[in-house]
């Protein structure tokens, strides 16, 4: 048996592991939040960007833009630049920032965090 075939194998166990570890991570930050006092308090803050325009980081490193409509308990509604609307739940919001702007006042093409 050549040794080359363990190689790729090894490095995708590898690469699910943390992968999973970083699932489990989330769940961990998501439970200690329902039980914290900042639950309520996510809400509170997100009213503060009614109809700005956003960029939304959740626990699964997924960042999601555009402009928010309303916050409900517990939900944030989100309309998208093509239209479409989406639902995210505030447990797994865990950073919201208005879109960055140029001296000039005009949207930044590129955001780097």
């Amino acid at each position: 048996m050549n040794p080359t075939y363990f190689i790729p194998i090894l490095v995708l166990f590898i690469i699910i592991f943390i992968m999973k570890r970083e699932e489990e991570i989330a769940i961990v930050m998501l439970i200690k939040k329902k039980f914290s006092k900042e639950a309520g308090q996510m809400k509170e803050l997100a009213t503060r960007f009614i109809g700005k325009e956003c960029i939304i980081y959740t626990f699964n490193s997924q960042q999601l833009d555009g402009k928010v409509a309303e916050v409900t308990n517990g939900a944030l509604v989100l309309v998208r630049k093509d239209g479409g609307e989406e639902a995210i739940n505030l447990d797994f919001v865990f950073r919201i920032r208005e879109y960055p702007k140029k001296k000039n006042g005009k949207k930044k093409d590129i955001v780097l965090d």
